[in-house]
């Protein structure tokens, strides 16, 4: 049996006559760039949200990109990220001239450790030590901290609540990375006296829509793909929501009216098309990603030496990835084994952010970021769509299983 870690044809298959109308729709229409689908998708998507504007832009890596453009983000300024996520999270901020400052993971969600994000910004005050760890972040505190992009990684949201506060108490702007997360959702974001934000049993909010700017990315991969790249940002901020559309056309507004430069990052019309037809489909692919892990949760919970994916409380988790914990050192001979066996997996990711070549002038060191570090060579992602079929997952269970009692042999 040979199992993908993803299969499209299959999605495509199960719709086919939607996007089929689709792409028919444009392609008589005549209008390939903007226009009237790009407009209707940022409607629903909006609504879907539950944010006031949606943007569509080229790429999710734009999204990110033009996000910190838009809130004047640049030299000098410090963004704090995990180092433990997909390179564009940090390439972006290179790009726009402002250093990334690398924040550890909280080790059962991978994603952003609020309590590594107060360690950051309350270093200075602390007595120098040569503890690797601090002394990096105090070198990296000479840029002044302005943005946290918290990365909602594999399809869980981050802690929320937790962030926004260390925002709101420290004055950062707050990008959601929620590419890998659209339609997931966190519970219990509500304001008290001190201002604050803190965690109760409040309404639960979708990724991307609780912080200043979310960022959506529609690669082919992700739980919503286009058939190419494209992105959205949402936010509730009408001056910003300006700001952006200004951006990803040059900074023009009317056109061949230059108040600002930008760029060219259009979401074009067929991918929104073929978005707009996958939209509606999105809940019940992400409640089957849901059955699919809980039918994983089953068949592998008692196999030593993995450690299944952790569900955060309050949050909804969406299974971009079923990404389970390897320990011993026993990651990648799994994945030689599952390979063997025809199931694809894949690792992400196998290098920390804080440890890649071109970050080295930023003077992190083996060790300074321990469970991202940990993460990077123990996480494995198996395969996982929709369309997965109970015979399929059986035999990846048992490919794993077999894995293990030989390794068990004396």
């Amino acid at each position: 049996m040979r199992i993908p870690i993803l299969d499209l044809k299959r999605q495509y298959a199960s719709i086919k006559p939607d996007i089929d109308a689709a792409i028919q729709r444009v392609v008589e229409s005549g209008w390939f760039i903007l226009g009237p689908e790009v407009e209707a998708l940022e409607k629903e998507v909006a609504t879907y949200c539950g944010a006031k504007h949606a943007i569509g832009v080229a790429s999710g890596t734009d999204a990110l990109l033009l996000s910190l453009r838009a809130l004047d983000i640049g030299p000098g300024d410090g963004v704090i990220l995990p180092s433990f996520t997909f390179f564009a999270t940090a390439g972006v901020v290179h790009n726009v001239g402002a250093t990334p400052i690398f924040c550890d993971i909280d080790p059962h969600t991978f994603n952003l450790d609020p309590a590594d994000i107060r360690r950051i910004l309350t270093s200075e005050s602390r007595p120098a030590t040569p503890d690797a760890r601090r002394s990096t972040r105090d070198s990296q505190l000479r840029t002044s901290p302005k943005a946290v992009i918290p990365v909602h990684l594999y399809g869980q949201m981050a802690d929320m609540s937790a962030i926004m506060a260390l925002a709101d108490e420290f004055g950062l702007y707050v990008i959601e990375d929620a590419a890998q997360s659209i339609g997931a959702t966190y519970a219990g974001l509500s304001t008290h006296d001190s201002g604050l934000l803190t965690h109760d049993s409040g309404p639960a909010r979708r990724a991307g829509a609780i912080g200043h700017l979310g960022c959506f990315s529609f690669f082919p991969t992700k739980n919503l793909g286009a058939y190419g790249d494209g992105g959205m940002i949402i936010t509730d901020d009408d001056a910003l929501a300006d700001k952006l559309r200004k951006l990803r056309v040059h900074g023009s507004k009317p056109k061949y009216y230059h108040q600002l430069v930008g760029f060219n990052s259009r979401l074009d019309a067929l991918q929104a098309a073929i978005l707009r037809a996958k939209l509606p489909h999105l809940e019940a692919w992400s409640e089957a990603r849901r059955q699919k892990a809980r039918r994983y949760d089953t068949l592998l919970a008692d196999i030593p030496g993995i450690t299944l994916p952790h569900r955060a409380a309050g949050c909804s988790h969406i299974f971009h990835q079923y990404t389970i914990r390897v320990a011993d050192g026993k990651r990648d001979a799994l994945r030689d084994h599952l390979k063997a066996q025809g199931i694809g997996t894949e690792i992400y990711y196998p290098l920390p952010l804080h440890l890649q070549q071109c970050f080295a002038h930023l003077g992190y060191t083996q060790g300074a970021l321990p469970e991202s570090e940990a993460a990077s060579q123990e996480a494995l992602s198996l395969p996982m769509f929709p369309e997965l079929t109970d015979d399929e997952q059986s035999y990846v269970a048992e490919s794993a299983r077999s894995f293990f009692s030989a390794s068990s042999q004396p």
